[in-house]
């Protein structure tokens, strides 16, 4: 069987079964956040842009921050037959990408970003199980819904596996 590829474009997430391939690219201060049902093989993906939904000026898109994105996505995946107990996430992304640019001290967007996506998993009772974050380079995210394998791709260090 052909595992069916689902692009998940900035401030988006899917939620998907044992046959989906779910990729994002282009991770530079946003976050990937992935959560996984093993036993349902349920999971999902979001790509988050701030670090809340204060600092968006438009419409309100519950994948743009991960206060709200987290729990939309276990929305999702209940709605596929994942159990928000079993559930566990990886992250990936929130690099410096400009901080050549920034005053000395400065808090970077892709910092914050990897702060809120924590404590969203905190607060939602999520066990991160890994991450391939921060940095200064951006990243590609390759995550096998048939076991939970994620692929972490970036130009600077190839691939990883998460």
């Amino acid at each position: 069987m052909t595992a069916r590829e689902r692009i998940v474009r900035v401030a988006d997430l899917e939620a998907g079964t044992a046959g989906d391939v779910l990729i994002t690219v282009a991770l530079g201060s946003c976050v990937g956040i992935m959560l996984y049902d093993t036993e349902a093989r349920v999971g999902g993906l979001a790509h988050v842009l701030l670090p809340t939904e204060a600092l968006s000026r438009r419409e309100q898109n519950p994948a743009k921050c991960p206060q709200t994105a987290v729990p939309h996505l276990l929305e999702r995946m209940a709605a596929l037959g994942a159990q928000p107990r079993r559930t566990t996430a990886r992250i990936a992304g929130g690099a410096s990408m400009f901080a050549g640019l920034s005053a000395p001290g400065t808090i970077q967007m892709g910092e914050r970003n990897l702060v809120a996506t924590r404590q969203a998993l905190g607060a939602h009772g999520i066990a991160l199980l890994g991450e391939d974050a921060g940095a200064d380079y951006g990243r590609t995210v390759r995550f096998r819904l048939s076991d939970g394998q994620i692929e972490i791709l970036s130009v600077a260090h190839g691939i990883r596996v998460l």
